[in-house]
């Protein structure tokens, strides 16, 4: 048992602590009740103050853990959130039945890479560090799934005819599972090709014996035909090299043939390259630490109904600088390559699927000129070209899903991270991440790192002053930061005392091409008529927050119409749902009531 939490392993004292957390891991996400942990810890025996100690060891367990990993109170149960883990009894299976679909294939090569890698993962026994009630009941079956790795491994080393390299290992677990036949009988295969047919045969009667004396039963069919085929020396040899396929295209005729496709094709910027498309990554990204888990344990997963995860929040919250560094955070682990491509045009548009194909298999397909015109058939080359590939996808600024789904793989080991402004929760297989502002604590690490650590010392209730009037934006901060920069003779107290007027509070937060405002106003365009109408009255009203009754009063609607006004508003990410006690209450965000004042828009008419 051992846990790692970003490379570096946590203390985990104590074998009832590591049985609980083993028990949270094997439950695959499932709520573990009392009276299974009861059982894990203690057998049939509980003590009388079970519930207090089960209480005693969560709470060292989530103490051990950090805040990075979520432990509920279920009904008479504990819960573990498990989706930012990644757990190695998981990769080793999926790794595992690869290995044995390539062997199935004939693939003898990869079949026996894939199982060695799955079974790298082994060391030592497996859960000897907990509680024999727990290893009783969860042991069998782990150790079944390595066994059967091992069997298939070898059956893939012997068809490559490495008999003499798999002798020594077949012994010794041959010795320790004596009645294992197929193991034994990949022991009599490997003996029997290393020219040692006596031994072979022994093999054969030791085994037979065991079986008689601690079963009562003859050996199986297939060994009793191995052994046959030892003693009349027609055992079949390893099946020889793997066959290789060869596709040759279709020939053309000759008249159609482009004389300059060759040496175009060679000049193709892409030729031989793996793309590697990711924008540079913001060297002094702070804090985001609990989505940026999240991101990684899905990138990182072995789920293969999972696709990747969705960032969504309002205009300037971080999604692409968030996924930018997710992706390179685990580039490494996508070998085929990045691809990544930002779906807002240059005109604040919305860029057409089609037109983001076409870029994406120019750089899986060099040299190839001839697209499919429409998106579907462009659509299915895409995911024909990444089927079998293990490469990561960066879709940022997407509109809706509409736009996104086409560029979605098909499946497999393929990986994809989106960045919208909407929730887009219909795409299926994808984890939403909901970004929020930024804490006080949080903002004030992101001002230290791109401004200096020392300025922000220097002057800390200025700088408290700064976080505090941006919002817990970081496009917010960023602009503060390129103030400083282009005039490092200002303090932070003047940035702080230019931004709290609220009239010109956004004309502040603009430099260059980042405007706090301009993200705003394409939110803002996205609503109907109605919904616009309604954040201007409210943002009029100088009411803090607004439930369903108090801004049906204040617009002048049914409160049916202002629930649906304000959850269409919340969806935007224009409001914040800030309290769901008796009935939710809404809060305009200090920078979106600005922005809201500042448009001509009259309050919702009843209805």
């Amino acid at each position: 048992m051992e846990a790692l939490v970003a490379g570096v392993p946590v203390p985990l004292t104590g074998a009832k602590t590591r049985t609980v957390l083993a028990a949270f891991l094997l439950s695959r996400g499932r709520v573990v009740s009392d009276e299974r942990l009861s059982e894990f810890l203690w057998g049939w025996q509980p003590p009388v103050t079970m519930a207090a100690q089960l209480y005693t060891h969560i709470s060292r367990l989530r103490k051990s853990l950090g805040p990075g990993l979520h432990i509920t109170r279920r009904s008479r149960g504990y819960h573990m959130d498990l989706r930012s883990v990644v757990l190695d009894v998981d990769t080793f299976r999926r790794l595992a039945e690869q290995g044995h679909r390539e062997l199935t294939r004939g693939r003898y090569g990869a079949a026996s890479g894939t199982l060695s890698a799955a079974l790298m993962l082994w060391r030592g026994s497996p859960l000897s560090e907990v509680t024999t009630f727990l290893a009783d009941a969860e042991l069998p079956h782990l150790e079944e799934g390595r066994l059967a790795a091992l069997e298939h491994r070898t059956e893939a080393e012997l068809a490559l005819g490495r008999h003499a390299r798999v002798l020594p290992e077949l012994t010794r677990l041959v010795a320790d599972h004596p009645e294992r036949e197929a193991l034994r009988g990949q022991l009599m295969t490997a003996l029997y090709r290393c020219d040692r047919q006596a031994d072979a045969l022994r093999v054969y009667e030791q085994g037979r014996h065991v079986l008689k004396r601690e079963l009562g039963i003859d050996p199986g069919i297939s060994l009793r035909r191995i052994h046959r085929d030892v003693l009349t020396g027609g055992l079949p040899g390893p099946p020889g090299p793997e066959a290789v396929t060869l596709t040759a295209p279709a020939a053309r005729p000759e008249p159609a043939r482009d004389p300059g496709r060759d040496a175009r094709r060679a000049r193709s910027p892409w030729a031989r390259l793996v793309p590697a498309m990711l924008p540079l990554d913001a060297p002094d990204f702070t804090g985001r630490e609990d989505q940026l888990a999240e991101v990684l344990g899905e990138l990182r997963g072995v789920v293969p109904a999972r696709r990747g995860a969705v960032l969504t929040g309002r205009a300037g919250m971080g999604k692409s600088a968030l996924a930018v560094h997710a992706a390179y955070a685990c580039r490494d682990e996508f070998p085929d390559g990045q691809l990544y491509i930002d779906l807002r045009g240059e005109d604040g548009r919305p860029k057409d699927p089609t037109h983001a194909l076409a870029c994406f298999l120019r750089a899986l397909l060099p040299g190839r000129h001839e697209l499919p015109a429409t998106l579907d058939e462009r659509a299915q080359l895409y995911r024909s070209r990444l089927a079998g590939s293990r490469m990561l996808i960066v879709l940022d600024n997407a509109a809706d899903d509409r736009q996104t789904r086409p560029l979605l793989p098909g499946g497999g080991d393929c990986r994809t991270i989106v960045t919208s402004r909407r929730p887009l929760t219909t795409l299926e297989g994808m984890r939403v991440v909901r970004l929020g502002p930024l804490g006080p604590a949080e903002s004030l690490r992101l001002l230290s790192a791109m401004s200096g650590r020392s300025r922000v010392e220097a002057e800390p209730e200025a700088a408290a002053r700064v976080v505090e009037l941006c919002d817990g934006l970081p496009l917010a901060l960023r602009v503060c930061t390129a103030r400083l920069t282009a005039h490092p003779q200002r303090r932070l107290a003047h940035v702080a005392d230019r931004l709290a007027p609220e009239p010109g509070r956004l004309d502040e937060l603009r430099v260059g091409s980042l405007d706090a405002r301009a993200g705003l106003r394409d939110m803002l365009e996205g609503l109907g008529p109605a919904a616009a109408g309604a954040l201007g009255a409210l943002a009029r009203g100088g009411t803090a927050g607004w439930s369903g009754p108090g801004a049906a009063r204040l617009l002048g609607c049914t409160q049916e119409r202002a629930e649906r006004l304000l959850e269409e508003l919340a969806e935007a990410m224009l409001v914040e749902v800030v309290v769901a006690g008796a009935g939710p209450v809404y809060r305009i965000p200090s920078l979106v009531r600005l922005f809201a004042r500042e448009q001509p828009h009259a309050g919702c008419l009843s209805g």
